[in-house]
């Protein structure tokens, strides 16, 4: 029993336009992959049949995000604070399997790629490269580092996503709209569900980063914290590099208590209402059509363009085409925007990823007595990574697609482990008043579920095939 002259009280709700943050970073982690590359690119080579797939993939990208707020509101804690209390071993299971999943740069990589091409290099190795430290710059420099990335996402999706929007308005007909309406039925054309030749595991990778995917969501929690919902109002928050860059930290990553009272429960009830509307508006509404404007712009500008398939070259074909259907300018500008998004991505990767590193490393070491400074870690993490992408660039490790792909296939399988385990902490560990309902097990039930099966035919495609 905890201490009750410790206990705290579980915070009022907050309106809902005060609490809109956490889901735009969340949201921008999946544009510069699934939504700005993967989506379309499919678009572009088999129509829009497949657009089931990307409802599906954001719904249960809804579902699953949810339930690690759900933690993060009750507790006040990050998600892999109460993994570690169930299962000591998953600590260094997420540091291991977010550096492999996401160390590959294959979004910065997209992004340099089409820098390159819009300022006529050939090369975009070296691009790509300064981006990786331009980034690293960002991220040390800021006073923290969430307000930071709120700020930069939330200005390049009000401003992005509209832009598209209007592109989608000028050039989409009656035809492609109508491809969409069955595509998200799983009718396309000639074909129902999955057409024939598709890559499964391309296929998987769009589903899985329909919104952030891999061990990105888990980051949701800590998001949360930070901006203060629930009982993260009581939580810490990482400062900037050049901030008090010399002092020793005591990290407090365990949340407060409250006491179970009526107050307490439905201040939680309250908070989860205003949450799961935030979520639902920002990430699933906002991510669900920015998907299927992007799919729709890649469907009406270049489906059954030859060269498609190669990399990410029917992103550059997009830009033609829109510049020969409207203006040339407009075109340059398309491409600018799609590269800003990817390098944006990149830039909400490596803080995401940096954190879940860092504080499951600083969990360790916490049991360990040993002094933190939580920030130190965050960006030595930030720096492992830029320097690894870097070194793949060195040795020409630099194809998009191909690191893209290969890292979402990775993130797909620890999208099932992390779904397990969330979810039997969650059971575990919260008191029943503050656990989901039957319906919404029984979905998490079925998420899970197709995220092994899928996965594990995937993996016996690749390499039995």
């Amino acid at each position: 029993m905890p201490d009750t002259t410790l206990l705290k009280p579980f915070p009022a709700p907050m309106p809902l336009k005060k609490i809109l943050g956490p889901s735009f970073i969340i949201l921008a982690l999946g544009l510069g992959s699934g939504e700005v590359i993967l989506w379309p690119l499919l678009s572009a080579n088999y129509g829009l049949g497949i657009a089931w797939g990307a409802l599906l993939g954001i719904t249960f990208q809804f579902f699953i995000n949810m339930e690690i707020e759900r933690y993060a509101l009750v507790k006040g804690e990050s998600v892999f604070v109460g993994v570690n209390k169930i299962f000591p071993w998953a600590a260094w299971w997420f540091v291991a399997s977010t550096f492999i999943g996401f160390g590959l740069p294959g979004i910065v990589a997209a992004s340099a790629h089409v820098f390159a091409f819009i300022l006529g290099i050939e090369n975009f190795k070296w691009l790509a490269i300064l981006f990786l430290l331009i980034i690293g710059l960002i991220l040390s420099a800021g006073k923290t580092v969430y307000g930071t990335m709120e700020k930069i996402t939330k200005t390049i999706i009000v401003t992005g996503i509209p832009f598209i929007i209007v592109l989608v308005a000028l050039l989409s007909t009656g035809v492609d709209w109508a491809a969409l309406g069955s595509g998200l039925l799983g009718i396309g054309d000639g074909y129902h569900f999955l057409p024939v030749g598709i890559s499964l595991a391309t296929f998987l990778a769009a589903f899985a980063y329909s919104g952030a995917g891999g061990n990105l969501n888990l980051t949701q929690s800590i998001y949360i914290k930070e901006k203060g919902y629930g009982m993260g109002a009581y939580s810490q928050k990482i400062a900037g590099l050049f901030k008090n860059v010399s002092q020793r930290q005591k990290v407090k990553l365990a949340g407060e208590d409250f006491a179970l009272t009526p107050d307490n429960i439905k201040n939680f009830k309250a908070w989860w209402k205003v949450v799961n509307l935030e979520h639902l508006l920002v990430f699933w509404l906002v991510g669900l059509v920015s998907i299927a404007m992007l799919m729709v712009l890649a469907h009406a500008t270049t489906f059954g363009l030859i060269g498609n398939a190669e990399g990410i070259s029917f992103v550059i074909n997009e830009g033609v085409a829109i510049g020969e259907k409207l203006f040339p300018a407009l075109g340059m500008l398309f491409l600018l925007v799609v590269a800003v998004m990817l390098f944006q991505t990149q830039l909400g990767v490596l803080d995401s990823t940096s954190r879940i590193m860092a504080e499951n490393v600083a969990i360790k070491k916490i049991h360990q007595n040993k002094e933190i400074n939580l920030s130190k870690i965050y960006f030595s993490f930030v720096w492992a990574q830029i320097v690894f992408g870097i070194t793949l660039f060195l040795f020409n490790i630099t194809e998009p697609k191909f690191l893209i792909v290969l890292g979402a296939v990775i993130n797909a399988l620890t999208m099932f482990v992390h779904i397990g385990l969330v979810n039997w902490t969650n059971y575990k560990l919260l008191a029943k008043p503050f656990q989901p309902h039957l319906l919404r097990r029984l979905i998490l039930a079925v998420i899970f579920v197709f995220f092994g099966l899928f996965s594990t035919i995937t993996v016996w495609d690749l390499l039995f095939k």
